[in-house]
């Protein structure tokens, strides 16, 4: 009685503030969700959730004709005389019959094609139609996860605990927004959050706008991880296969064609399903359309589903999209997760006028108060009523956070988590107190032991307090780290100092010194773990470090939309080391090189002298025409893609132990990632610089290049990294340019080979380029295969490179390892 009294309670309560109210079923009583519901020759609509309950507004008493749409199922008209609210109208849709003449289809006579060559051909003009408008806008977005693991790889899966039931499934996240959107084709939006809505945090904002769920079939491409094939792109031919298996009338009289889409080779970035089109205008009707996750590049996903349903409007003659779900199945490591997003574009305003302050680079923001919106707010504006399993989830995570606020639990947690453990001293230990929100950390020595020819086997640890205040964007450490090298037979350790002063201009300061081993080049491309393995079993030792006693100032925060400094002073006091082992695992006839990067064979000289400097350093990163979302957790900021990111810098070393030690260093960079539709990714980085008064400067402050000797890559991308240069033999106190450039075919070329293709990788062309005064340009190309790996985990890349200075030098092959990075 319990049982049943709450969930009598529930559903009344989900339907209580509904105007038009009701179920929508088949012929044999299955509930249908996802129909579309619209008052007739309006753009006032809603649509069903996953038990088939709707809900529909109206504004005022009297005559409405209310049309319900799905699917496979023919459309129903509906004249209602509403004397009072709320009305209750329940549905039955039954199947739509197809009808298809008898036609003889052969490759030169298919009737889907022309329908489709139609709809190609009349993109412009349905396009122009909604290129420019206002509208509401509903968002719903919710994860589940079914039969979790309790155990993966022998560690305990217990964070989604509190939300499992028995079976150990539940609802991972749910969250709600209500926007107002301004939209004008290309990609101009201005979207105003007036209420957001996550479940179990009632400070939180949610991700969800229309921006991502900007899904036009009528563009070329769809952007997913990588650019989808519309099926009436303009090349669509090219991809697919039609086929024409029916057609029927709507409720206006509107011969409607429903086409299956097949992909012509299934390796592409394509889709599958059916997308229906409206004979004579030939409009977009609806869509109804799979992706598989290893189409679009990204194997942790199985499945996407995207469907879109549009309405028409007899009196603007215009066909709108008003409703669209995407859902999508993913896993990995025995996790299995399901997802749904649920949109509902509604009050159209087609052809308004814009000001010239609509479109900024603030695309999208909050209204006040806009996460405290309570449950009668929701009730009345929410266009798609809750399932029982989301108001349920609503309150017992409502109950979960006051729960999770208290310090009561916050302590039970702590006093759960802190207790120390017989292996910390060598794994690590961590002491929390959530309640106060702070930490403190001890490293371990795991992470820390290292060997190299200066220090010979190195262990290293660190100590850190912690205090991180998320709501507010700020966050403080202190912390200190330690080392000592056996064969040096020394202890060295630093101080450190960050503090964050909010998530907005990302103002941040830092402080920080004391005695360190550091590479000569500062970027360290020279992994301590791998040179431990070339040094050990190869006798390679690569890094070449030297003794830097240091004071360090940085202050860093973004002055204006889009452009970031950073300022920075040093004082610096360098010293010169030299091996102090020659211990490897299998010894060669071969000797171990010196720690002098200039003369590896020469185990006296040392690569400098001794010295102290003060550097003062200043650079500015320019992002042309940023956009960025503001929240009142933070501002965030992501890159114009029409736009390279520009960082120019100047450096100046003085008051130095001796005046031949001080420079002036101008430098400048750009990056650039050109999106070539479905035919890739071309990239840039381009590096360029010049040193004054700087002719007899130390080493340690020359321009170093990343080079690599250890035929392993770690990153992404080698845009910043000469992968069969030796590391120092460049390096210079003059002028220099540097360029690494990329193109990433992201599939396109390999997709299409047979046998290739089943490895579903990414075909990638390189050249890298660098130019200082007094020697021959030196020259890299490459040409690999990147998006390697097994099943899901695609970690691995394979380069084979050439290279050249003064004619040819070297090649060999790339093994690139990401995790590693």
């Amino acid at each position: 009685m319990k049982n049943a009294f709450l969930f009598f309670f529930l559903v009344n309560g989900l339907f209580s503030f509904a105007q038009i109210k009701g179920k929508i079923t088949d012929d044999k009583g299955n509930p249908l969700p996802s129909v579309t519901i619209y008052e007739d020759n309006t753009y006032n609509g809603t649509t069903s959730n996953e038990q088939g309950f709707y809900e529909l507004s109206t504004k005022k008493l009297g005559k409405h004709t209310i049309v319900f749409q799905f699917l496979g199922f023919k459309t129903q008209k509906l004249d209602l005389d509403i004397t009072s609210f709320p009305y209750n109208l329940d549905v039955k849709l039954v199947e739509e019959s197809f009808t298809l003449n008898e036609v003889v289809i052969n490759p030169k006579d298919n009737p889907a094609n022309q329908i489709i060559k139609n709809a190609i051909a009349s993109k412009k003009v349905n396009i122009e139609k909604t290129a420019k408008y206002k509208a509401d806008f509903y968002s719903r977005g919710i994860f589940r996860i079914k039969d979790a693991p309790k155990k993966i790889l022998g560690k305990k899966l217990d964070m989604f605990d509190e939300v499992l039931d028995s079976t150990r499934s539940g609802i991972l996240y749910l969250s709600e927004t209500v926007s107002k959107i301004a939209f004008q084709k290309p990609d101009k939006m201005k979207e105003t959050i007036i209420a957001s809505k996550v479940s179990g945090n009632d400070s939180g904002f949610s991700f969800n706008n229309a921006a991502s769920a900007n899904f036009d079939f009528y563009d070329n491409y769809l952007p997913f991880d990588v650019n989808v094939v519309s099926p009436i792109a303009d090349n669509a031919f090219n991809y697919y296969k039609y086929k024409l298996e029916g057609s029927f009338y709507n409720e206006n009289n509107q011969q409607i064609n429903k086409i299956k889409v097949t992909p012509k080779r299934e390796s592409e970035p394509v889709m599958e399903g059916y997308i229906y089109i409206v004979d004579d205008s030939w409009a977009i009707y609806a869509v109804d359309v799979n992706i598989k996750g290893e189409q679009m590049q990204n194997p942790a996903l199985n499945l996407l589903t995207l469907k879109q349903n549009f309405s028409y409007n007899s009196e603007s003659k215009i066909w709108v999209k008003n409703t669209q779900t995407i859902d999508f199945i993913f896993g990995i490591l025995s996790i299995n997760v399901s997802g749904k997003f649920t949109y509902v574009f509604s009050n159209f305003e087609f052809e308004p006028t814009f000001t010239k302050k609509t479109f900024t680079k603030e695309v999208l923001t909050f209204e006040e108060n806009a996460n405290k919106k309570g449950d009668e707010y929701w009730n009345t504006i929410r266009p798609i009523p809750l399932t029982i399993e989301e108001s349920t989830d609503y309150t017992k995570k409502d109950i979960l956070q006051t729960k999770k606020k208290s310090q009561v639990y916050l302590d039970s947690i702590d006093k759960k988590n802190n207790k120390f453990h017989f292996l910390d001293p060598i794994t690590g230990y961590t002491y929390k107190n959530s309640f106060q929100k702070w930490s403190a950390n001890y490293a371990g020595i795991l992470t820390g032991v290292n060997f190299n020819t200066v220090q010979g086997w190195k262990i290293a640890t660190g100590l850190s307090y912690t205090k991180n205040d998320r709501e507010n964007g700020k966050y403080t450490r202190f912390g200190a780290d330690f080392d000592y090298g056996f064969s040096e037979d020394k202890f060295r350790s630093t101080g450190s100092f960050i503090h964050k002063f909010n998530n907005t201009n990302k103002s941040e300061i830092q402080i920080s010194g004391g005695n360190r081993v550091a590479q000569f080049n500062e970027e360290k491309p020279i992994k301590e773990l791998l040179n431990s393995v070339t040094t050990l079993f190869f006798e390679e030792n690569f890094m070449k470090i030297y003794e830097n006693n240091f004071i360090s100032f940085l202050y860093q925060r973004e002055v204006t939309n889009g452009i970031f400094m950073k300022a920075k002073v040093d004082y610096l006091e360098n010293k010169p080391l030299s091996n102090t082992t020659d211990q490897t695992f299998f010894p060669k006839e071969k000797n171990y090189t010196s720690n002098n990067p200039w003369a590896p064979k020469d185990y006296t000289i040392p690569a400098f002298e001794k010295y102290n400097l003060v550097k003062a350093k200043v650079e500015a990163t320019i992002n042309f025409d940023q956009d960025y979302i503001t929240r009142p957790d933070g501002k965030y900021n992501f890159s114009n893609g029409n736009y390279p990111i520009l960082t120019l810098g100047y450096e100046k070393g003085f008051a130095g132990s001796e005046k031949k030690y001080e420079f002036d260093h101008f430098k400048a960079k750009i990056e650039y990632d050109a999106k070539l539709g479905n035919k890739g990714i071309l990239s840039l980085n381009a590096k360029g610089g010049k040193f004054f008064n700087a002719d007899q400067i130390s080493f340690v402050d020359y321009k170093h290049f990343n080079g690599n000797q250890t035929y392993i890559g770690f990153s992404e991308s080698y845009l910043n990294v000469f992968n069969l240069m030796p590391y120092y033999t460049n390096s210079t106190n003059d002028s220099y340019f540097e360029l690494h450039t990329e193109h990433n075919d992201k599939g396109y070329i390999m997709n299409k080979i047979p046998l290739l293709n089943l490895l579903k990788s990414n075909l990638v062309l390189g050249y890298h380029l660098l130019a200082i005064p007094n020697m021959n340009p030196y020259a890299e190309y490459s040409i690999g295969l990147d998006n390697l790996g097994f099943g899901k985990f695609k970690m691995f890349r394979l380069d084979y490179v050439r290279s050249y200075q003064n004619g040819f030098q070297k090649d060999g092959v790339i093994v690139g390892i990401k995790f590693l990075n």
